[in-house]
């Protein structure tokens, strides 16, 4: 059984890639935000974050997921094109 959270982020992402699947697979997190990420997990692997930085990294992981679950729909979208 599938979970409904999962489901929830698989229809954000189809929604996303159906609007335009070529932008979709074309975007990247920017520079800043991917060296906050990287930030995060080493302080994550030193054990050394804050509750704060905790909640700040789940919310980049959400993101992350929702990101590849959209790429995945724009490229099923356009391989049926």
């Amino acid at each position: 059984m599938v979970s409904p959270e999962i489901n929830v982020f698989d229809e954000l992402a189809a929604f996303l890639a159906a609007m335009d699947p070529e932008k979709v697979l074309a975007y990247h997190a920017s520079l800043g935000a991917q060296q906050r990420m990287d930030e995060l997990q080493w302080k994550h692997k030193e054990s050394s974050l804050t509750d704060l930085e905790k909640e700040e990294m789940e919310r980049y992981l959400v993101v992350e997921r929702i990101v590849r679950l959209a790429k995945i729909h724009a490229r099923q979208r356009l391989s049926a094109a």
